[in-house]
């Protein structure tokens, strides 16, 4: 009789992630000397001072989808802060958070099998100064995954 052994292949360690949305604080209007606009992680809105928040279009936040097999850990950081530059001129701050999982150093354990999707929702705070330049503002953040 002739036995053969061999050791069970070991599951991929690849993470991978893909940004399938962006934060989208919506429109809104501002007086005074502005304010701030807050948007939860969970799609929640709040807004201070001299800002008005309409209803549309839809706030969102920034959702990253994380594939890597289940039971591995993952670190997450980013900076606090972001410029975001407007079309017609002018710059406004993001600051960055929290997500889902709490703020930059916070950590997470992936579920299910190697083809799961593990969704991680970032919010932020942006700040619209009185004398912001009306129009549409863009920008980046970049969050950074680290398997243990």
């Amino acid at each position: 009789i002739n036995l053969s052994y061999a050791q069970p292949e070991l599951p991929p360690r690849t993470i991978s992630v893909t940004a399938t949305q962006a934060i989208n604080f919506g429109r809104l209007c501002v007086s005074g000397t502005g304010g701030t606009i807050t948007l939860g992680w969970n799609g929640s809105r709040t807004a201070t001072g001299g800002i008005t928040l309409l209803s549309y279009p839809t706030p969102q936040p920034a959702i990253f989808e994380i594939k890597l097999c289940q039971g591995r850990n993952v670190i997450i950081t980013y900076d606090p802060t972001t410029i975001l530059t407007g079309i017609n001129g002018g710059t406004l701050i993001l600051d960055i958070g929290p997500t889902e999982i709490g703020p930059s150093g916070s950590g997470f354990s992936t579920k299910g099998d190697c083809n799961f999707i593990t969704p991680l929702r970032v919010g932020g705070t942006l700040h619209v100064p009185g004398t912001a330049i009306p129009g549409i503002y863009t920008g980046s953040f970049t969050i950074t995954f680290n398997q243990e």
